[in-house]
């Protein structure tokens, strides 16, 4: 008979053995029993290797003493559960290794939580996509309240035009279905068209090039060769195969000599001051039914009449009408710096277009009060964010007019 603290033990290629709670803690790392005093001798090194080889989640990322205490928490853990079941723990060598990958299974939890965030991530690069792609910006009314789309196309110089566009989100719908399985891939486009002499159909135009653009603008400087031409534009979507679906057609406009081109400042105040020669560039002045959306926009822009050149540039005064001295004075705000070039900026909530090296500019109406402009920065991956906040404030304060006597 032994004596009490002596058990038999049986050597074989299979051990089988009963053990008590801190003879499995012992056993947990070959040698003396696992304690936190212990622990704490060894380098972290070595914990995370224990951590690792035990399969603890998050090993990679904790300190000293969270090892120490995950270490302690496991081997404590699956020695009450093997003492409250009063079972002998057998084990061979592979038995070790599925006991221990089956403790330390990632947590569903985690998996859960990584799933929402993928699933988040996944709906905000959808919506970004759904809003580059969305060209519908503004829509205007024909005075009878129905709703449509149209192109201009003005001539700034020799070397350069400016498109703008309304288009309404039906339009866009229209396109989507027509182009079926190419939508996916489709960008949004403008096609820029050379007309050579006075040609105006399709078979006699010839496709300069495709402008990628995208959402959340309605204007566009396009810059062309060879002056004088004839030049129209098309706005619509792009898709593989070289298949185009074109939303809205504009005017068709003819650039000056070289040597008649003026440099113009891209806005329309310089508009104002020449109007009446870029609406003849424009093709204002022909009977063209395209140019009707040309003098809508110049009309409202410019809050004046369009029509013969004498009447629009002296006004009402030709006619021989008195009339008050009328001054109208508007300004512009230019917003321009730099950021990496696979950024995601946004003005206002409204994206930004970068240029290949990061640049933008944006230029926009100043109307008379304060204005808080947020301009935010979102890094390529979404993992950094950059917010400036800017402050401006317009005043603009009209005088009383000074009447003099022309016969003094």
């Amino acid at each position: 008979m032994m004596s009490g603290g002596c058990r038999p033990r049986v050597v074989s290629q299979r051990s089988c053995v009963t053990e008590t709670a801190s003879e499995y803690i012992g056993r947990a790392e070959v040698g003396p029993v696992m304690t936190a005093a212990k622990l704490k001798t060894r380098t972290v090194r070595d914990l995370a290797a224990m951590a690792k080889k035990k399969r603890i989640a998050g090993w990679h990322s904790m300190r000293k003493d969270d090892l120490v205490r995950a270490l302690l928490k496991q081997a404590k853990s699956r020695a009450a559960k093997a003492a409250k079941q009063g079972k002998s723990t057998c084990r061979r060598k592979t038995g070790a290794k599925s006991a221990t990958a089956k403790a330390g299974r990632s947590n569903p939890s985690r998996k859960t939580v990584l799933t929402a965030y993928a699933q988040r991530r996944l709906r905000k690069i959808k919506s970004k996509s759904a809003q580059s792609k969305d060209l519908s910006f503004k829509s205007v009314g024909d005075g009878n309240g129905r709703l449509k789309d149209r192109l201009v196309v003005m001539v700034r110089d020799p070397y350069w035009l400016h498109a703008y566009w309304e288009l309404t989100r039906a339009s866009i719908e229209r396109a989507r279905v027509a182009l079926g399985q190419h939508w996916h891939g489709a960008r949004p486009v403008l096609r820029l068209s050379e007309l050579p002499g006075n040609a105006t159909t399709n078979l006699s135009r010839r496709v300069v090039r495709d402008i990628p653009i995208h959402g959340g603008v309605n204007n566009w400087y396009i810059d062309v060769q060879n002056p004088p031409s004839r030049y129209q534009v098309d706005v619509g979507y792009l898709a593989e195969g070289d298949v185009f679906f074109s939303v809205a057609r504009s005017n068709v406009v003819s650039t000056p000599h070289a040597s008649m081109g003026d440099s113009f400042d891209k806005n329309w105040a310089e508009v104002a001051k020449d109007f009446d020669r870029i609406y003849a560039m424009s093709g204002g002045y022909t009977a063209e039914e395209t140019n009707r959306e040309l003098k809508e926009v110049f009309e409202d822009r410019l809050r004046r009449p369009m029509g013969d050149p004498a009447s629009t540039r002296f006004g009402l005064g030709a006619a021989g009408m008195p009339h008050d001295l009328d001054v109208e004075v508007d300004t512009e705000l230019i917003i321009h710096g730099a950021t990496a070039p696979d950024a995601h900026v946004t003005l206002r909530g409204e994206p930004v277009h970068l240029r290949s090296d990061g640049t933008f500019a944006v230029r926009f109406s100043l109307p008379d009060r304060r204005h808080v402009l947020p301009l935010v920065a979102s890094s390529g991956d979404g993992v950094q964010q950059r917010t400036v906040v800017l402050s401006v404030d317009r005043n603009t304060k009209v005088m009383e007019p000074v009447i003099r006597d022309p016969s003094a």
